[in-house]
């Protein structure tokens, strides 16, 4: 019985090879810094790949992504993690879906930075953090404008981050 095989491949896209800790470097906040290895534009907005450095009990707020399938994947340390209606504790190398239109957020409890890799389908959001960034680092960072930021991305901001409790 012989197959047919198509060739889909887009010539657009190129692979890409990377060095440890190489990537576009971007911060989403005070001690969350992000290491993209591929975005969207990488991939025809298939898909974004980056790790996630948290800062010791840091995390982001709870937020929805209304577009966006996002995958967490803990490299080291431990997460408390809410997803819906659920919290759990989430172990090294513990892995979390989080579809799209469930509020979500996690909270490294660790006393040392730690590290998530994430995954969203679609990509794209790179530019997210690309403007969120200086918006949520300012000295006073103003909640109203970074709520702002999550809309023009197709997100919202629910409430604050997590608690260790």
């Amino acid at each position: 019985m012989k197959v047919a095989f198509e060739e889909t491949i887009d010539v657009m896209l190129k692979p890409k090879f990377l060095t440890p800790g190489a990537g576009l470097r971007l911060q989403s906040g005070p001690g969350r810094d992000l290491i993209f290895k591929v975005t969207g534009e990488d991939t025809a907005g298939k898909f974004d790949y980056f790790v996630v450095e948290v800062a010791p009990h840091g995390g982001p707020p709870l937020h929805v992504h209304h577009r966006q399938e996002e995958t967490l994947q803990v490299l080291t340390g431990r997460f408390k993690v809410r997803c819906g209606d659920r919290t759990e504790i989430v172990e090294e190398g513990g892995f979390v879906y989080l579809p799209a239109g469930v509020p979500h957020a996690f909270l490294n409890l660790t006393d040392q930075p730690a590290e998530v890799l994430v995954v969203y389908v679609p990509g794209g959001g790179h530019k997210f953090y690309e403007e969120l960034g200086p918006v949520a680092r300012a000295a006073t960072p103003d909640r109203a404008a970074i709520a702002a930021v999550f809309t023009r991305h197709g997100m919202t901001l629910l409430g604050p981050p997590l608690d260790r409790d």
